[in-house]
C-alpha cells in the first residue's frame, strides 16, 4: 500500500460515513483521508464535519469531484487540511500528507 511506503500507519478503512465517525472516535487517528462521495446515506463531507467537531480529527479530502464548486464550498466548512483530485499520483499523495502533518506538528 502506498501509505505504508510513505511511513504512515493506516489504522483502518471505513465503508461508510457512519463507520468512519465510529472508528475516528475509537482510534483517534492523526489524519483521515476521506472520499467526498461515499456509497452510504452519509457523504464524506458530513462525516468529516462530524469527525472534526466530535473527535478533532483532521481530514484530507479525496474525490473525482473536488473541482465542483458546490462540493468544494461544503467541504471547506469542515476545515480540511487538503484536497486530492482522483486519480492522484503517489507524489501528490505524499506532498499533501507531508504538508498536513507539518501543519499539525509545527
Amino acid at each position: 500500500m502506498q501509505l505504508r511506503k510513505m511511513g504512515c500507519i493506516p489504522v483502518g478503512i471505513a465503508a461508510s460515513g457512519e463507520q468512519a465517525i465510529e472508528m475516528s472516535a475509537r482510534l483517534q487517528p492523526d489524519l483521515t483521508l476521506m472520499d467526498i462521495h461515499l456509497a452510504s446515506a452519509m457523504d464524506g463531507i458530513t462525516a468529516a464535519q462530524t469527525m472534526r467537531t466530535q473527535c478533532n480529527v483532521p481530514v484530507i479530502f479525496l474525490s473525482a469531484f473536488v473541482a465542483e464548486e458546490k462540493s468544494r464550498a461544503r467541504a471547506s466548512q469542515s476545515a480540511p487540511l487538503g484536497y486530492l483530485n482522483k486519480p492522484f499520483s503517489e507524489y501528490e499523495l505524499q506532498t499533501v500528507i507531508d504538508a498536513a502533518l507539518k501543519y499539525l506538528r509545527p
